[in-house]
């Protein structure tokens, strides 16, 4: 990353300053200002004067890790205070707003070698220190020492970091183990019970007790997640903010219109975005917003209020096509925003244009979502394509317990489905030969189903969608079961109507609008169980465990920490903007104020060795136990995109997980003899997931394996798995009527105007349909928040990637590490190919949209192949 090793090696100034007794380092440091301003360009040449010396700057003093400090002889020897020196100006550093400063350090043989080094702040306002790195030192083979810090720095504290040298407790040097321990009580915070600021680094515990807002009207108020065995549920961060008024158990919140103190929810300050992710995500979040709300202005006057009239309206929406009206109030807004460079994207005249971008998913065809070709493809390669299951009983059963819902076993008969079938297979044949599928949200959704219908705007079956594979290895639909709370009561049963594929016709518009209604429950299930519980909320106890328990020269630290970036920030904004009470997500998926509950409930069966792909994969029945195959599985559908390019890519994870380990651990011993990580282990599964805790599946982590599952589960739930289900919701769910995500009329009967309406086609027909789904409301909404979610950021670490290439010191590390990444770069290249082989129909399908969103970009080291809506890229973890 930096020359001036290079350059001080041909001028030979560090051997020189060593024969004085001193070496040379250089400091890579952003300041603060930088990032507020938004000026990439900027560096520390504004000011700089106020940041070196000796009396009102920053100091530097190494701890030796060989050499007792003679005062206190369980502690390294100290070296006298180093301050910057000059910028060096002549290097370009590897991110706007870097600036590199020279160090030199008094310092001999006599010392040591250094392993940790204090640095203390005494200027006005805090910076980020990304490295610091020595040359020359004695005793160093090479002689360098790095320190990788990554963190931000405030004015008064003195604050120690590490050589990038990995050791498990037991391995580290004596001299600097209590340096160990008190980083690791700072970071747990357990004796600061108050309301954390923004230079706070505590990483604590609590419920989800701020998704509501009591004080602000009953209306408002919600369950408190977590810590019963009735609603239990995952732990997030602890703010320490105050209770509320009404409900002491609830945490009070910041109000929606401080926009500036919203954003800044308390998280660990590292855990706080990059200054580019930063600006990204509030211009991307500035630019939804005025999106959002400028084309209401329209529903006014249209002829139907609220109300999209046509597919051409919606269509309409994107690539400019839309006019804006000339709004003062826009221009008010604009004067608000700090961001320079954020108000020049904002239309003010009446001239400009809104550009939301067009979908992938109706850039090829305007309509070949509509075809029963895409509908079932998208449930293996769309956005959603973790919840497709293989037919293994007829009827379908049901789950729910009989002596509460009744009897909910599906209607489905093997006459209605029968013609449908191919090759003259009977049902029984189906099954038997492994071809009989169904997308079943039933279960999922009719517990709620009586509660959700009484919300405004609602109309919602829980369906049934039963699919059978062809011989060309794509999926045809046999029927859709939509059904309802019984009249009488949930206590017996539902009621239910199956629909056929029928193709033309009032049959064939009845059938379009049962497909829509089985795809809201689908949008629905993505967004609060595939996407937000399976991976925001499930992974931030480990991310806050990881840094309670766990030191930062542990190998599992090391290696899981780049997995955890801006994780624990995106869940924050989550709770403050789009999951809490009136957020974007209850006014936009049918679930509403219920949904958070819903997941909670889901969340009881949440397993930890289930997350794993192939282990997913079994329990669905859509692979089977292979000892033969290098996954451990075999695919029962051969073309099933997301399962085909999952199992790499989970193989390569699994692969380098496992030679890095063992590295560290070299037997089962040296793991039951790591007292950090039994810490881990204990408070992940007593604290971080306390709700669960007595259930017997949680590994004993008595045992190496034991650990690389766990931790190739960790990280392809928070990179992979993540990928797959986010960064693909523009592309398809960009265009709602492809994914509507709410539905809001029942189906219509004959004898009704909205029947005849289907029967006379055309425009009429598609009116029903339009009418029937996401309001125009919810659906500007609806795409605007999603098109933020599905960008990859300007500063994306992919997987295969870290954002520091001296993360560690240990050779054996890097070169295991280098092997992943070749890995993922022959993945790349076979998923090219196998996207351009025309067999393989479900990797493009009727939208000739490729499969990417498995696609690593490991290759893509500037990021700028991935950046913005591009549906590829597999950043390492829960970053959006």
């Amino acid at each position: 990353m930096l020359l001036h090793g290079f350059f001080d090696r041909l001028t030979g100034k560090n051997k020189e300053a060593w024969k004085e007794g001193r070496i040379r380092g250089t400091a890579v440091l952003v300041k603060q200002a930088v990032l507020d301003i938004g000026d990439f360009s900027a560096s520390l040449l504004d000011g700089v004067h106020n940041i070196l010396g000796k009396d009102d700057g920053v100091s530097f003093v190494l701890v030796s890790a060989t050499a007792p400090d003679p005062s206190n002889v369980t502690r390294g020897k100290l070296g006298n205070p180093a301050h910057l020196e000059e910028m060096v100006v002549t290097m370009k550093s590897t991110a706007a707003g870097e600036s590199v400063f020279k160090v030199t350090f008094d310092w001999d043989a006599s010392h040591g070698i250094p392993g940790a080094v204090v640095v203390r702040n005494t200027y006005r306002s805090e910076f980020l220190l990304k490295t610091l790195t020595l040359e020359g030192v004695p005793g160093k083979p090479d002689g360098t020492v790095v320190f990788v810090a990554n963190s931000w720095i405030y004015p008064g504290a003195d604050r120690v970091f590490f050589a990038n040298d990995t050791y498990l407790p037991s391995k580290m040097p004596p001299l600097l183990v209590q340096y160990r321990q008190e980083e690791l009580n700072n970071l747990r915070g357990d004796s600061t019970p108050r309301e954390y600021k923004e230079h706070d680094r505590v990483y604590r515990y609590d419920y989800y007790n701020d998704i509501g807002d009591p004080d602000k009207g009953e209306e408002y108020a919600r369950p408190i997640l977590g810590g019963t065995q009735e609603l239990p549920y995952p732990r997030r961060g602890r703010t320490g903010r105050p209770p509320a008024e009404k409900d002491p158990k609830a945490e009070s919140r910041i109000p929606v219109y401080l926009v500036k103190k919203a954003l800044e929810i308390y998280v660990p300050r590292d855990e706080r975005f990059g200054h580019l992710k930063l600006s990204d995500f509030l211009g991307y979040s500035l630019k939804a917003i005025t999106e959002a709300i400028l084309p209401i202005i329209r529903t006014y006057v249209d002829t139907t209020p609220k109300e999209f009239d046509s597919f051409e309206d919606i269509y309409n929406l994107y690539d400019g096509l839309l006019k804006v009206p000339d709004s003062p109030a826009l221009a008010e807004i604009k004067k608000k925003i700090p961001f320079q460079f954020i108000k020049s994207i904002l239309p003010v005249a009446g001239d400009d244009f809104l550009n939301l971008p067009l979908p992938q998913v109706i850039k090829s065809d305007k309509f070949a979502w509509r075809t029963d070709e895409e509908f079932t493809r998208e449930m293996l390669a769309g956005v959603n394509p973790v919840c497709i299951k293989r037919v293994t009983e007829f009827p379908i059963k049901s789950t729910l317990d009989q002596s509460v819902y009744g009897d909910h076993t599906s209607t489905i008969t093997e006459d209605q489905i029968r013609p449908y079938l191919e090759e003259g297979l009977t049902v029984k044949q189906a099954m038997e030969s492994n071809r009989l599928f169904i997308l079943d949200h039933h279960d999922n959704f009719m517990p709620y189903l009586e509660r959700i219908n009484k919300l405004e705007g609602n109309y919602i079956y829980a369906s049934r969608t039963l699919l059978f594979l062809k011989a060309d290895g794509t999926l045809k639909p046999l029927a859709i079961e939509l059904s309802l709370s019984h009249p009488d009561g949930i206590q017996y049963g539902a009621e239910s109507t199956v629909y056929p594929p029928v193709k033309d016709g009032v049959g064939g518009q009845i059938w379009q609008l049962a497909k829509a209604y089985a795809s809201v429950n689908d949008s629905a299930w993505h967004q609060l169980i595939s996407h937000w519980l399976n991976t925001h909320a499930v992974i931030e106890p480990f991310v806050i465990a990881t840094n309670r328990q766990l030191s930062v020269v542990h190998p599992v630290h090391k290696l899981l920490s780049p997995h955890y970036r801006d994780t624990m920030n995106i869940n924050a904004l989550a709770r403050t903007t789009l999951i809490n009470a009136g957020g974007v997500f209850e006014l936009t998926v049918f679930p509403g104020k219920y949904a958070l509950e819903m997941s909670s409930v889901v969340y009881k069966d949440w397993k930890l060795t289930e997350q794993g792909l192939p282990d997913d994969l079994v329990k669905r029945g859509m692979a089977v136990r292979d000892p033969s195959s290098s996954y451990g599985v075999r695919l029962l559908i051969k073309d099933y995109p997301y399962a085909v390019d999952g199992l790499v890519i989970w193989w390569a994870i699994e692969q380098w997980v496992k030679e890095y380990l063992a590295i560290y651990y070299p037997n089962d011993g040296e793991l039951r003899a790591d007292k950090e990580l039994e810490g881990w282990w204990k408070e992940v599964r007593e604290v971080g997931h306390e709700d669960l805790k007595e259930k017997a599946w949680w590994p004993k982590m008595q045992t190496v394996e034991e650990l690389a599952k766990t931790c190739t589960t960790i990280i392809w739930v928070a990179s992979a798995l993540h990928a797959a289900v986010n960064f693909g919701q523009y592309p398809y769910a960009g265009y709602l009527p492809n994914r509507p995500t709410v539905s809001r009329r029942k189906m219509p009967v004959e004898g009704e105007k909205e029947y005849a309406q289907l029967e006379e086609g055309g425009e009429e027909a598609d009116k029903v349909f339009i009418h029937t789904i996401t309001s125009q409301f919810q659906t500007i909404l609806g795409i605007t928040l999603i098109e933020i979610l599905s960008k990859h950021a300007s500063d994306e670490v992919y997987l295969g990637q870290r954002d520091t290439p001296e993360w560690t010191s240990n050779a054996k590390a890097l070169e295991a590490f280098k092997r992943f990444g070749t890995r993922l770069v022959e993945i790349e290249k076979r998923i090219t190919a196998m996207n351009q082989d025309p067999s393989l129909k479900n990797r493009n399908g009727p939208v000739n949209m490729p499969y990417t969103l498995l696609y690593p970009n490991t290759s893509d080291l500037t990021g700028e192949k991935g950046l913005g809506l591009t549906g590829m890229g597999i950043p390492n973890s829960v970053s959006i």
